[in-house]
């Protein structure tokens, strides 16, 4: 959808030299794409504004996350439970998956080297409006440091750095969270709403450095998803933001996923499940160092031509127009309202980046009916 905004005007909003990440080319060169999707995105997440010093709310409990042993072929057990998780907590966390923990351990050994790569380079390979996410501290040693991309536009390549593993890691997480897409929705009682068509979702990828703090940092960067997928390669704790504020999790098990319910994922639901507001961050235990940690993460998202809108069961046309006949309306009760009105995915992906308030408040707020 096109927009009145001048796309090149607005700022960066993590305060590196480089932009926030867009997907980029198909082939493993850093010229840039000439596809009209990755054209669309770049310019969108190219708008970003000032970094802005907000305070964050944490949560002073820890909650244990609900765990879910991964099927292919869910039960009504296993559809009870992640009905729960997702209507009480908005995360879980998945084990008995098929993602080989020797596949992440190489993919996040990989990453490790785009974080050694001196500053030129990493620009060389992330230009301005691609996926390099530079720290806010000028003189840190890189932690902080983020890289997102659309691992299927873009894999930076050099003699370097090679990320093998990680494309084809890639393709395992993906297989897990639209699983997991399909899973929730059927147990919701609705049809998938991505189906089989690769064309409905893109997925961006979010490779991480651990920061030396217990605090989560609130300009990692952020994304409007349906579900987000964070590796959990040893046993570790993670933050999360949900509407009440920061919510520490205890240590999850090493080799789970780490499963968050996105906000699309709550519009479609029609506000039947919670949600968190940007992707699980690693979060260091207290008194210890997680600088050196990489954190692979993935979320499942949309391309930006997308119209959001709730998913509501489809009404009986017949039997409505024999209650009219009848001289009454139905059920009021019974009837299927929207709870969140029809928007642009574009638009609100642009504001949720442009306005870092949603922190404070819920960036779905204003289109709630």
């Amino acid at each position: 959808m096109a927009s009145s905004v001048d796309h090149n005007k607005l700022p960066n909003i993590c305060g590196g030299a480089t932009a926030a990440p867009p997907p980029t080319p198909s082939s493993q060169t850093n010229h840039l794409s000439t596809s009209a999707a990755a054209e669309a995105l770049s310019r969108l997440l190219h708008r970003l504004p000032p970094k802005l010093s907000l305070p964050t709310r944490r949560s002073s409990s820890v909650i244990s996350p609900p765990t879910i042993s991964f099927s292919d072929s869910p039960d009504d057990e296993f559809s009870s439970r992640l009905l729960s998780a997702v209507s009480e907590f908005g995360f879980f966390q998945i084990t008995d998956h098929k993602i080989s923990s020797h596949l992440v351990l190489s993919a996040e050994s990989e990453s490790a080297a785009l974080f050694d790569i001196q500053a030129e380079k990493k620009e060389a390979l992330f230009p301005k409006d691609w996926g390099f996410i530079g720290d806010e501290d000028e003189e840190s040693d890189g932690a902080g440091e983020s890289f997102c991309f659309d691992p299927r536009l873009c894999l930076p390549y050099s003699d370097e750095i090679c990320l093998q593993a990680l494309q084809e890691l890639v393709p395992a997480m993906e297989y897990l969270g639209l699983k997991i897409v399909e899973h929730l929705f059927r147990a919701i009682g609705l049809e998938n709403p991505i189906g089989e068509d690769r064309s409905r979702f893109r997925s961006l990828i979010w490779i991480s450095k651990g920061s030396r703090s217990a605090e989560p940092a609130v300009t990692c960067g952020f994304y409007p998803y349906i579900v987000g997928l964070h590796y959990q390669s040893k046993n570790q704790r993670c933050s999360v933001l949900g509407d009440s504020g920061w919510v520490a999790t205890a240590a999850t098990a090493a080799d789970s996923v780490m499963v968050s319910i996105g906000d699309i994922a709550q519009v479609w639901s029609n506000g039947k499940v919670k949600k968190v507001r940007g992707r699980a961050v690693a979060a260091a235990a207290d008194g210890s160092d997680n600088s050196g940690t990489i954190s692979i993460s993935l979320l499942i998202t949309l391309p930006l031509d997308t119209q959001v809108s709730p998913l509501l069961p489809p009404t009986d046309e017949n039997t409505d127009a024999e209650a009219e006949e009848d001289g009454g309306g139905g059920n009021e009760a019974e009837k299927k309202t929207a709870v969140f009105r029809s928007f642009s995915f574009e638009e609100y992906a642009w504001k949720v980046y442009q306005n870092r308030c949603f922190l404070l408040r819920d960036p779905l707020a204003g289109y709630r009916i």
